[in-house]
C-alpha cells in the first residue's frame, strides 16, 4: 500500500474554488474519510489525488515521490464511482476479470482466475461469478464495482460516496463488508461522503472539508468531541448539536466575544423542575415536540423562544406541554466567535 500527501494543493474551476490550500498526511493502510456538504471540495480532492484532475498550485505526493503530471494509469490508485459502471455484456467473472487482462498486465490466464476467484469469495459472490451484470441487485453490482479495484491490487483505494445509491439495509451491510476488507488486506482508502454515519463507522481518521479547505482531521471521538470550529461541530451528530445565543447565559462566565454557544443534545441533564439539579445552568423550559423512539426520546424544549433539543433514555415517561427541569452543564458548553472559531476555556 502507500502513504498520499497532499502538500498546499489548491484547484479552481473559472470563478469556483473547489480546493483551497489543502495539505493533508494519508498514512499507509490508513481509513480517511473527508466528510463535507456538496461543494466542499471532496470529489476534487480524489480526482487530484487520482490524476483525473492537475493543481494549479501545490504538489499530490505517493509514498514520498511527487505525483504531479504523472499520468493516472502510471499512479496505481483504484477509483471507485457512486455508479457502478459494470459492463452489462459481461459476466461477474468477466467484470472481475477486465482489469487483469488489459495489455499493459499481461497476467496468465491461470492468475486471473485465481485471483477473480480469491476476490469473489473475498466479497461473497462465489455463486453469482458467471451471471450475467444486469441480473445482480444493487448490492451486488457495487459488490462487483469494489471487486474489481480490489482484484488489481492497487497501491490506494479511492471512494467517491459508492453506497449512496443504495438502500438503508444495504449500505448498512456493505459498510461492514468494507470495514472487514480493510482489516483483512491492510489497504491505504480514502473515501468520500457526506453521510455522518459511514463517517463514524468506517474511519481511523475523518477529514471535515468546508469551501475546499481541511477545517479539522482527527479520530471520530477527537472530531465530536473537541471541534476547532462551528462547521466541524455541526457536521457530526444526531441530532445536530444546539446552537444557542449568548443572551440565554450569564455574561459573568462566558468567554469574551463569545457569539453562539453549543451543547450537544445528549449532554443536557432532564431532571423534575421541582428537584433541580447542581451540574449547571438550571431551568424549567415547557416541552413542545417529544418524538419517541425504541432507544431514545427527543425533546424539543423552549428557552426564551429558541428551541433546545435534548435526547434522553426511553424509560422516562414526558409528555408535550409539561414543565421540564433543564440543567446545562458549564463541562458541555462550547464557545465559539462570530467567524466560526472555537474559543478555549
Amino acid at each position: 500500500m502507500a502513504e498520499i500527501q497532499l502538500r498546499n494543493v489548491s484547484k479552481r474551476f473559472g470563478d469556483i474554488v473547489a480546493v483551497d490550500d489543502l495539505s493533508i498526511d494519508v498514512m499507509d493502510c490508513e481509513f480517511v474519510v473527508l466528510l463535507g456538504p456538496s461543494g466542499a471540495g471532496k470529489t476534487t480532492t480524489l480526482r487530484l489525488i487520482a490524476g483525473l484532475e492537475q493543481p494549479d498550485a501545490g504538489d499530490v505526493l505517493i509514498d514520498g515521490a511527487i505525483a504531479t503530471g504523472v499520468h493516472p494509469s502510471e499512479r496505481d490508485v483504484a477509483f471507485i464511482f457512486q455508479q457502478y459502471s459494470l459492463y452489462p455484456h459481461l459476466t461477474v467473472f468477466g467484470n472481475l476479470a477486465f482489469p487483469l487482462r488489459s495489455p499493459r498486465r499481461r497476467s496468465s490466464e491461470a492468475d486471473v482466475r485465481a485471483r477473480v476467484h480469491a476476490v469473489a469469495e473475498m466479497l461473497h459472490m462465489e455463486s453469482k461469478l458467471d451471471n450475467m451484470a444486469t441480473h445482480l441487485s444493487g448490492g451486488e453490482m457495487q459488490r462487483v464495482a469494489i471487486g474489481r479495484a480490489l482484484v488489481r491490487q492497487p497501491k490506494v483505494f479511492l471512494m467517491d460516496e459508492p453506497l449512496s445509491s443504495l438502500d438503508a439495509k444495504l449500505r448498512e451491510e456493505l459498510r461492514i463488508e468494507l470495514k472487514r476488507l480493510h482489516r483483512t488486506i491492510g489497504a491505504t482508502i480514502i473515501y468520500v461522503t457526506h453521510d455522518q454515519v459511514e463517517a463514524t463507522t468506517l474511519a481511523d481518521r475523518i477529514g471535515i472539508l468546508d469551501h475546499g479547505r481541511l477545517v479539522q482531521i482527527g479520530t471520530p471521538r477527537e472530531v465530536y468531541g473537541n471541534p476547532v470550529s462551528l462547521s466541524a461541530a455541526q457536521r457530526l451528530g444526531s441530532p445536530p448539536i444546539n446552537l444557542l445565543p449568548p443572551t440565554l447565559f450569564d455574561s459573568a462566565h462566558m468567554p469574551a466575544r463569545t457569539a453562539t454557544v453549543a451543547i450537544r443534545p445528549e449532554d443536557i441533564v432532564l431532571h423534575d423542575p421541582d428537584v433541580g439539579d447542581a451540574r449547571g445552568a438550571q431551568d424549567a423550559l415547557n416541552l413542545t415536540v417529544l418524538e419517541y423512539s425504541p432507544l431514545r426520546h427527543l425533546l424539543i424544549l423552549d428557552r426564551a423562544g429558541t428551541a433546545v433539543v435534548a435526547t434522553t433514555i426511553a424509560e422516562r415517561n414526558f409528555s408535550p406541554g409539561q414543565s421540564v427541569g433543564v440543567s446545562l452543564p458549564a463541562r458541555s458548553l462550547l464557545y465559539f466567535r462570530a467567524d466560526g472559531r472555537r474559543i478555549p476555556t
